[in-house]
């Protein structure tokens, strides 16, 4: 699993949600699902200082770390596509309102006003928007072709989809089986209903894509500068 500060970016943004006291959690999972399994199963010992009586076969613990977290593990299919996925976890799901995300990015986003906005804009999905930062300095050249230089500033493009979604349970209905892709007919359809609306975030976020993300990611981290980090991290 891909990690920072030792722990996998899973972790990090199931504690984004944990901020906003959501701790109802379903994963779904696909590729080496199994470490993800591992992981949340020895989660308990590996957060807790205990000792371990050889002779007598027991464990005591003495101090518990855990989050009060109930994690939902999923086997979605090896090639099931992200709508096929969530379609998966229909029977969990309910008929609450619900948050989705990728699992893959980082934020300083407040996930109680995405879901306040979502109820008080009554639609079926609302996507949370961000403006990503460059991945290169930019130039600034004058009619005399001198240049000016900014090193990496916020993305002066349009805003991109950053992957934390409220949704209503009806959302399911727009999806037609596994090989259904999310982004494509069931954002398409619930856009052409005016169905999809979009809360802009202005914060911090960064998707983990490459492994330049995870050194920069893990860097942040390090230094004790992550913007997505909790009080409680």
């Amino acid at each position: 699993m891909v990690e920072i500060g030792g722990r996998p970016i899973l972790w990090h943004v199931m504690k984004i949600y944990s901020a906003a006291g959501i701790t109802d959690f379903i994963v779904l999972l696909g590729y080496k699902g199994y470490m993800i399994k591992e992981y949340f199963a020895n989660y308990f010992l590996h957060s807790s200082d205990v000792t371990i009586d050889l002779a007598n076969d027991s464990i005591k613990t003495l101090q518990s770390n855990t989050e009060p977290w109930s994690v939902t593990l999923l086997d979605t299919g090896m090639a099931t596509m992200t709508g096929g996925r969530l379609l998966r976890a229909k029977d969990y799901i309910g008929d609450d309102t619900f948050c989705v995300t990728y699992g893959d990015g980082v934020t300083d986003l407040d996930v109680r006003k995405v879901v306040a906005f979502h109820q008080s804009a009554g639609s079926v999905i609302t996507v949370t928007a961000v403006q990503p930062p460059s991945r290169w300095g930019r130039l600034a050249i004058d009619d005399q072709n001198r240049a000016s230089f900014r090193e990496k500033p916020p993305d002066d493009g349009g805003w991109i989809n950053g992957g934390f979604f409220v949704a209503e349970p009806s959302v399911l209905d727009y999806i037609d089986d596994d090989a259904t892709v999310f982004e494509d007919s069931p954002l398409e359809c619930l856009s052409a209903e005016g169905e999809l609306t979009a809360y802009q975030h202005h914060g911090f976020w960064y998707g983990m894509d490459t492994l330049w993300d995870k050194i920069l990611l893990n860097d942040l981290w390090d230094r004790g500068q992550a913007p997505w980090k909790t009080r409680k991290g």
